[in-house]
């Protein structure tokens, strides 16, 4: 099942920024995964979250998605970003290919309020 990361991302310092794109992109691309959304306009529809940069990052398994972020290949990545940006990162599943185009319930889990 696919997995896709999402960054919520809030740029520091430009020139580090470019930096980072280029060696994340390397090492995304190193272990199979694609851009989703790289930036773009952002329209808020509800509540009170406004990202300033959104990019979404689509692995072939959240397996993968591990393995890219704790990689050797994606290292100097890291280290550039604690200067070139601040961030929200997290990792989500996504919807089984046969049923993507359905109506899902939600995962098996119940939603627990938020602390």
């Amino acid at each position: 099942m696919v997995a896709y990361v999402i960054s919520d991302v809030e740029p520091q310092d430009a020139g580090l920024l470019e930096r980072y794109r280029a060696l994340a992109q390397a090492s995304i691309a190193r272990y199979g995964g694609r851009y989703i959304v790289r930036g773009g306009a952002i329209e808020p529809m509800e509540g009170d979250w406004m990202p300033k940069h959104l990019v979404i990052v689509e692995f072939p398994d959240m397996d993968q998605a591990r393995q890219w972020y704790r990689s050797e290949a994606y290292a100097e990545a890291l280290t550039v970003a604690e200067r070139a940006l601040s961030r929200r990162l997290i990792f989500v599943e996504g919807a089984p290919a046969a049923q993507a185009s359905q109506d899902l319930p939600l995962q098996d889990q119940p939603l627990a309020p938020r602390r």
